[in-house]
Formats: structure tokens, C-alpha cells, sequence
């Protein structure tokens, strides 16, 4: 009687970390998701647009709206970004935060977030919020508002 009684509240206990275990866990959806966002910090601090904008969806539909409104489609977001940030010195060095993590079906996540770079020619942040799409096997952001 003991014994059972001792293994049951063993059991409980492991029931319990293991449970409180998957919680801290990212999904594998979440782990490439943040894959993505590490690859575009790497290749803005290595002064890159065209390699950063890989993490955007390629297509006339992506939006993104920053302080001067909203830009439709991949090219003309790379085109804003070619503008507002037109050397090294403008981009400065990239940094992510991501705040919230928000699962809203298999094929889209929302994320929010805090971004900031540090620059020579003074700091500069603000926050984010991404939609991000499953599209052909590779996750990709199809909606940016970055203020």
C-alpha cells in the first residue's frame, strides 16, 4: 500500500515536469520561424538588403507599413528599404526581440516584437509585428507593421 502510494505521487510529479517541460519548448514551426528572423539580423548587419528581404515573401501581395504608410509588394519594400537605409552607416547593426509568439493555425503565425540598431549616425527602434505564412515548405513573412 505504501509503495503504490509512493509511486503514484512519483508519477504525479514526473506527470507534472513533464507537462511544465513542453511548455518551455518551441514548436518546430517556432524554431524556424526564429531562423528566419536570426538569418535576416545576420545579413542586415553584414550590410545586405537583397539577403535580408529572402525572409519576405516574394510576391506583389507582401505589406508592409512603416512611418510613411503602406508599401505593397516584395520589390517595392526592397525599394523603401534601399531608400531609408542607403549604407551601412543607415542600417547600423540589427536587433530583434521577440516579445509574443502567436500560433493562428498551421499555416500562419503572428509574431510582435522590439527591433533596434545601433548606429554611428545616432539609435534608432521601435516594435514590430510580423505575419508569417507557411508558402512552399518555407515559412515567410507576408505582412511587416514596424513602427
Amino acid at each position: 500500500m505504501r509503495f503504490q502510494k509512493m509511486a503514484t505521487i512519483i508519477g504525479m510529479i514526473l506527470l507534472l515536469f513533464m507537462h511544465g517541460a513542453g511548455l518551455r519548448c518551441q514548436t518546430a514551426a517556432e524554431s524556424q520561424i526564429r531562423a528566419v528572423l536570426d538569418e535576416q539580423i545576420r545579413c542586415w548587419n553584414k550590410g545586405d538588403l537583397e539577403a535580408f528581404m529572402k525572409g519576405y515573401w516574394n510576391n506583389d501581395s507582401l505589406m508592409f507599413i512603416g512611418s510613411n504608410g503602406v508599401v505593397y509588394g516584395y520589390q517595392n519594400t526592397l525599394q523603401r528599404y534601399k531608400k531609408s537605409y542607403r549604407d551601412t552607416a543607415q542600417m547600423g547593426k540589427l536587433n530583434f526581440e521577440i516579445l509574443h509568439v502567436k500560433r493562428l493555425s498551421p499555416e500562419y503565425y503572428y509574431i510582435v516584437g522590439k527591433w533596434f540598431l545601433r548606429r554611428s549616425v545616432g539609435d534608432i527602434g521601435g516594435y514590430y509585428n510580423l505575419l508569417f505564412r507557411k508558402i512552399r515548405g518555407s515559412w515567410k513573412i507576408v505582412a511587416d507593421h514596424s513602427s
